[in-house]
């Protein structure tokens, strides 16, 4: 009886192949095969985009907190300068008065060491022309002696 049975099966088996059923259900199977492993391909995919996805999400988010951080230090920066704008102008007009104040003395410093300079070169004129005068009556006084000497010598 078991042979009979497996004569059977082998038997339609035979058919089955002869006709193409067989191989039209292996093709079948292995369509099948093929796209689970493509569905199970594209999931394993989809699963690792994921945490790209969640990082790239992340970095985004966080890039537009920075660029809203810098225009509000922006407008900060701004509003800061603008605030600080009339006292940088009183600075500025302080700096002025104080460079004109100093210029001022500078030039009046100059004026007075050229007057010095002027007295001293003068006094020094004096000196000069006082000490020739001197030894022009020195020289005088020794020629005038000399000749007083001689003078007396000769008497």
């Amino acid at each position: 009886m078991d042979k009979l049975l497996e004569f059977g099966r082998r038997a339609i088996f035979y058919v089955r192949v002869l006709s193409g059923y067989e191989e039209r259900r292996i093709r079948s199977y292995r369509l099948q095969l093929q796209n689970r492993l493509q569905q199970a391909q594209q999931k394993k995919a989809a699963l690792r985009k994921i945490p790209e996805q969640v990082i790239l999400g992340e970095v985004r988010r966080m890039v537009e907190e920075m660029q809203a951080l810098n225009k509000k230090l922006e407008e900060t920066e701004a509003a800061i300068e603008e605030y600080f704008k009339p006292l940088d102008k009183e600075a500025e007009a302080l700096m002025k008065i104080q460079l004109e104040g100093e210029e001022n003395r500078m030039k009046q410093m100059l004026k007075v060491m050229q007057n010095q300079a002027l007295l001293e070169k003068a006094e020094a004129d004096k000196v000069a022309i006082m000490h020739s005068n001197l030894e022009v009556t020195n020289q005088y006084n020794l020629d005038s002696s000399s000749t007083h000497l001689t003078k007396d010598q000769m008497r």
